[in-house]
Order: C-alpha cells, then sequence, then structure tokens
C-alpha cells in the first residue's frame, strides 16, 4: 500500500446550535510539519490536538484549520469599549485641532489592533469531545484520499519500471549491431592507413576486444534488473512509510542507466537510454510524492 504525502480531508458536524468545521490538507516536505489554526480557547487543547493529527499524517506539511461558529453569532467578537471609547476621544480631540473631517473614524477604530477580539473562554468539556470526533472523522478522510492517489500513484510507477525492464531486452539487439560497426569502422580505419595485407589479424582482434570491454553495459544491465525487481518488491508491501526507501533504489537506477548512455557509442542505444531517463524522471516525481 504506498501513500500520497498530498492529502485533503474536511467535515462539517453540528453540537447544538454551534458548526464545527474541521479541514486537514497537507503537501510535500522532507518532515513533518503540522500548523493549527484554531479557534480562542481551544489553546489549551493543542497538545492533544498535535498529538492526535501527527499519529495519523506521518511525514508532509500539514495544515490543521478547525472552525466553531454560532448559530446566533454571540460568540464571534467581543468589542472593547473603554479602549474604543478612548481612541475615538483621542482622535475628535486631534481631527479639532487640525480641522479635519470626522467622517471616518469610526470605521478607522473598528481596525485598530485589540479593539475587536474574540473571547477566549475555554469550551465546555462536551463540545471538546464533539470536536475530538470531528477531528478523528476528518483523519478518516484525510487518509482515504492519500490512500486513493497513492493507489494511482502506485499503478503509474508500477508501468513505469516495467518500460524500463522492456527497454533492457530491447538494448539486446543494438548491441549485436555496435559490435558489428565498431568492427567495420575499425577495419576501414587500418585500411586507410595500412595496406590490407599488412594487417595483423590477431592483434586487429585484439584491438576488437579491448573496445567491447569498454563498451560492455552487461553489468549495467543485470543491476538495473536487479534494482527494478527491488522497486516492485518495495512497492509492494504492506508499510506505508516507503519514499525514502524508493528514492534510494530509484537513485541507484538513475546511475545504471547514465552509465549505460555514456558507454553507449550508438546512437540506438542512446535513444533507449533517453527513454529510460525519462520514465526514471517520472517515477522521481511520484516518488518525492509519497510517504
Amino acid at each position: 500500500m504506498l501513500l500520497s504525502m498530498t492529502g485533503y480531508g474536511r467535515l462539517q458536524t453540528l453540537f447544538g446550535d454551534k458548526l464545527i468545521s474541521v479541514e486537514i490538507r497537507s503537501l510535500n516536505s522532507k518532515y513533518t510539519d503540522l500548523r493549527l489554526k484554531l479557534p480562542n480557547g481551544y489553546r489549551v487543547y493543542e497538545p492533544e490536538i498535535r498529538k492526535l493529527i501527527s499519529g495519523h499524517t506521518e511525514r508532509g506539511k500539514v495544515d490543521v484549520t478547525i472552525e466553531i461558529k454560532s448559530g446566533e453569532g454571540d460568540e464571534d467578537y467581543a468589542l472593547n469599549k473603554p479602549l474604543f471609547r478612548r481612541y475615538a476621544q483621542e482622535l475628535s480631540i486631534l481631527a479639532d485641532e487640525l480641522d479635519m473631517n470626522k467622517e471616518g473614524i469610526l470605521a478607522a477604530i473598528l481596525k485598530l489592533p485589540n479593539i475587536v477580539s474574540s473571547p477566549e473562554e475555554e469550551p465546555l468539556k462536551d463540545e471538546w469531545v464533539a470536536v475530538q470526533k470531528a477531528i478523528t472523522d476528518t483523519i478518516v478522510k484525510f487518509r482515504d484520499f492519500r490512500s486513493t492517489e497513492g493507489d494511482a500513484m502506485e499503478k503509474d510507477m508500477r508501468i513505469r519500471v516495467s518500460n524500463i525492464q522492456e527497454a533492457i531486452q530491447r538494448l539486446a539487439t543494438y548491441e549485436e549491431e555496435r559490435i558489428m560497426k565498431l568492427r567495420q569502422r575499425l577495419r576501414l580505419l587500418l585500411e586507410e592507413h595500412l595496406v590490407k595485407d599488412h594487417i595483423d589479424e590477431n592483434r586487429f582482434e585484439q584491438e576488437v576486444l579491448f573496445y567491447l570491454e569498454k563498451m560492455d553495459i552487461n553489468e549495467e544491465k543485470v543491476r538495473l534488473e536487479q534494482h527494478c525487481v527491488h522497486f516492485l518488491e518495495e512497492l509492494g508491501k504492506s508499510i506505508t512509510l516507503k519514499g525514502r526507501k524508493l528514492s534510494f533504489i530509484s537513485q541507484e537506477m538513475g546511475r545504471e542507466i547514465n552509465t549505460m548512455g555514456a558507454k553507449a557509442y550508438s546512437s540506438d542505444i542512446q535513444r533507449v537510454v533517453v527513454g529510460m531517463k525519462d520514465e526514471l524522471e517520472k517515477i522521481k516525481e511520484q516518488v518525492a510524492n509519497s510517504l
């Protein structure tokens, strides 16, 4: 089972005349980065909320928003009346001194700090229990989203690994052609500079073998195939945290593919190698978004 690092879950539920809304969303990150936006009064429960959510989010940049709205709206805002009066008095005096229009003073005061705030009353125990359940239910939706995304990613990666394995098999045909072309090219170079009858055939075969050793990609093919099998085995494991290991394996795959490209000496083999690189880059993109 593969889980995507990208996830989303949202739930709304009623508690008496209040509407509880919980939203969890996550993006890629090497580490766990949990950020909370809580109603006033719920800061006291922040450690519990963090523990509850972090136990189910593993990795990723996770944003959690919890909102509680009253049907009457009576708890949403509180006006700091003494401070409001003081600001109004000072601004009115200043406006008279400067002979300025007093229109707009009200709107300006409302924008000043600490004029409008939400109450810091600690929530009732029953309300906190309802919020906990809403968080738990949202986590279920969040993980379902990650699982659905992960299934699609896994299918895509399996197809691309299979494409790389098929490309490895196609290399054999081009390798045989490459040997023939190498022999022909070396023969022509020697005939251009030496009389045909003076060519030492034994030495010629030694030179061919020397170049063939430098161009041999059989070891790289075997190792790349092993890495592909290992990648698929890890992908099929039931553990959820496997993104880092898959990343390491994909890096090893890249090394073998790059080495084959450096040893290609064939436009046909280079085309196959470029195709494998393209498939591997798409695999790495998916791996980077997996837990």
